[in-house]
Formats: structure tokens, sequence, C-alpha cells
């Protein structure tokens, strides 16, 4: 850690700053007092929360009509693993990337490890893609994947996953991520029953070489590429396959994987009843699978995630979840995009931590819509900015990372070393 900024810069940041975040965290703390929260307390549970970056997310995205890549984008993982480590160095709640296979594959994986070790980073959950065909064979994934009416191209499918598994397992991950883009653009395109059921085989051959100590994360989407029928379509899906694998299959829930106006805390607190909750893709979207900054549109969502979350945890329903960023930035400079992004989605936790769930409860017990809702309200509408930046503070990173980031000039300092004008290979998923 602070191999990729120095914490001298972050030091020297930090001095010019630490007096007005002191005047605003001691006035929180006599806020909170009033309602007999500690805010040290607080303080102490956001400074062990973590969120995975990916590595994808670090190169600009694209969109079906152009991709505009700025300066000094990453060339490779290794480059990748650099940018993520700048983030993590500013703001410490992203110390594991999520690595995306075959784009991040490498010769040596043992190297990669080394090297990420170096910069105090290590690997979350891994994922596959077979939306794209293999760079190393005939087989084309065109007409879908997993589910291909073709046995060989399934086969083909399968083994992309089983090697990322291999691939996580040499970098010290303990989870794969499934998404397909399998489906249908045509009534009559594909059978619904079939593919479903093609679906299930393959994924129990995946799920037959998961190590025991792992977890497979399911990822549905209702549409796109494919947009009259996906196979994995909704959590009622993913839910049902999930069981069918068994204990080490979960369900995924990317926030911009659902329809217009989906109430997605519900689907949270659905899956934790029935225990297939697994992990997340943090994101925000106003149309679709916009994959826009976490917390950028809807804050009081990403909130009410969390609240379902908190509540959860406290009543010992959940654990060990997957948290990690999932976002295209066509227009930003990603790295302060996912700077932003982790620093809202800490934000929304800790709001969260605010809820006084037992009067909550009486509430709602007693039919009390209104002051169930304005308790809810009284947490999201709190600045708790202040906490957030002295959790970055007293874990020795930046308590303004983004105009610290400002002040290296990085992007154009790495723009004179990595000259290919093509960018990453990562885009919109």
């Amino acid at each position: 850690m602070f191999k990729a900024v120095k914490k001298e810069i972050i030091n020297e940041h930090n001095k010019t700053t630490k007096s007005s975040l002191d005047f605003d965290f001691e006035y929180l703390e006599k806020k909170l007092k009033k309602s007999n929260i500690d805010i040290h307390k607080i303080l102490d549970q956001v400074k062990k929360f973590q969120v995975a970056v990916p590595t994808w997310g670090v190169g600009t995205g694209g969109t079906r009509f152009a991709r505009f890549p700025g300066i000094g984008e990453p060339q490779n993982i290794y480059d990748k693993i650099e940018d993520c480590a700048v983030i993590n160095d500013l703001i410490g709640f992203t110390n594991k990337v999520s690595p995306h296979f075959p784009w991040d594959n490498v010769d040596d994986f043992s190297e990669l490890k080394e090297f990420a070790d170096v910069y105090g980073i290590g690997f979350d959950v891994v994922n596959s893609n077979t939306f794209q065909d293999p760079a190393d064979g005939p087989e084309t994934f065109k007409y879908g994947s997993l589910t291909n009416s073709s046995s060989a191209i399934r086969d083909r499918a399968i083994e992309v996953n089983i090697q990322s598994i291999e691939s996580g397992k040499a970098l010290g991950s303990k989870g794969l991520t499934v998404w397909i883009g399998d489906g249908g653009n045509f009534p009559g395109q594909m059978s619904f029953s079939k593919s479903l059921e093609r679906y299930i085989d393959s994924m129990k051959k995946i799920y037959a070489t998961l190590p025991k100590d792992w977890t497979v994360l399911l990822e549905h989407k209702p549409y796109e590429p494919a947009f009259y029928s996906t196979v994995i379509s909704d959590w009622g899906t993913s839910y049902i396959c999930a069981k069918e694998l068994g204990d080490q299959a979960m369900c995924l829930v990317d926030l911009g994987h659902h329809l217009p106006n989906t109430n997605i805390e519900m689907v949270v607190s659905r899956l934790i009843d029935v225990n297939k909750l697994g992990g997340f893709h943090f994101n925000d979207s106003k149309f679709g699978d916009d994959d826009l900054d976490a917390g950028s549109i809807n804050p009081y969502e990403l909130f009410l995630i969390f609240n379902e979350l908190t509540a959860a945890s406290q009543n010992n329903k959940i654990k060990n979840l997957a948290y990690m960023i999932d976002q295209s930035h066509n227009v930003t400079d990603p790295i302060e995009s996912l700077i932003s992004s982790a620093n809202e989605i800490v934000n929304s936790y800790t709001k969260s931590l605010l809820v006084d769930y037992s009067l909550l409860e009486k509430s709602q017990d007693s039919n009390d819509a209104i002051q169930s809702m304005q308790i809810l309200k009284t947490a999201y509408n709190t600045d708790v900015n202040p906490i957030v930046a002295m959790a970055r503070f007293e874990n020795g990173n930046s308590i303004d990372p983004i105009n610290t980031y400002r002040t290296l000039d990085y992007k154009k300092n790495k723009s004179l070393t990595r000259k290919n004008e093509g960018g990453s290979s990562s885009g919109i998923v």
C-alpha cells in the first residue's frame, strides 16, 4: 500500500483539511449524541468496510455507437492493478480487485499475484466472459454459450468458466461470478424450456469443479444483448438455479439488471430470507443497464438497499457478501468515478448504521407508516461525510481523495509510457 501514491503527498493534503474535518466531526458527534448514537462506534464499523474494484472499470467503457478513450489508459492487467492501487491508496475501502477472464489472462498468475501484493491489492471474486467469442478457437457464442444448442459450444463455454476458477485459485480468490448474454431476439427463436435445462446442466459441470471454500454467484439480467428473452432474466430464475446447484451457489444482484421501477431493495430482502443472497454489483441507472456511477442518479435507493442489508446483518441473517463496483465510464476519468462511487457506497452504508431498527420494527408493527418512513428519512438526510472522511483519515488515506488525486497528474504522467490509444478491452458489462 502507498506505492501507487506517496504517503507524504496524502499527509500534506490532509494537513490542509484536518481542522475543517475535526470541526464537522465534532458537530456531528454532538448531534448524534442527542439520539443516543455513539459516533465512534459507527466510525469503527465504517473503517472496516470494503468494496472491490473491477479491473475493467479503470478503462474507458464503450457504447453501441463509439468509444472515446482517455489518456494514460491501462493496456493490460498490470496497468489496471496500478490504477486500482491509486484508488485504494487514496480511500482505503477498495483493497481488492475483481478480474475478468479471459480479458485479464496472463502467462504467469503467480507473478501477477506477487505484483499485486506489492501494491497491497488482493483479488476478490473472478468473473467469466462467454458473451464474446473465444480468441483461441473456432467456436462462436453468437447464439448462446452455456445454453447453446451445440454441445461442443456449451463445452467450450464450460471450459472458459473452469479455467476462470483455476486462474482465480492461483490469485487467492474465493468465488466466481457467472453472467451470460444468452437469449433470443425473436419469438420462437429458441426454446425457453430447453435453454434453461441446458444452463442448469452446464452450471452443474462448472459447480462440480468448485473448491469447497468457493462460492459461485449467478447473475441475472432481463435483457441485452438479447431483447426478447433472456435465459436468466430475473432473481426468481436465478434463485431456482442456485437452489438446484447447491449450497455453494448464490445469487448476485447487479443494481442495473432490473426492469424499470423494480423494487430492488425488496428483491434483496427476499434473497436474504431464502438464504441465497451472495453479493452485489454496484452502479446506478436512469433508463436501463446504464452502468452509471453508484449513487449518481438515485442515492436513496442505494441507502434503502443498505437498510435491508444492515437490518439483516444485525439479526445475523447474512455474512460474507461480495461487494463490487460494476460501472462503465464514458466521459469521466475512471479513477475519479470509482473513487466517487466507493465513497457513495460507504456513505449509504454509514447512513444505514444510524437507523434505530428496534424503533422501526415497533412502528411497522403498529402500522405507523409516517413514523416508519421518517425513521429512514432521518438517517438518510444526515450528512455522514465527516464520518466517512474521518474513517479514511484514521486508516491513513486521504480526507479529500479526488482533489488529492488531481494534484498527481497521474494520467498525464502515465500517458508518457502507455502509448496505445486503443485503451483496454473493457466495456459495458
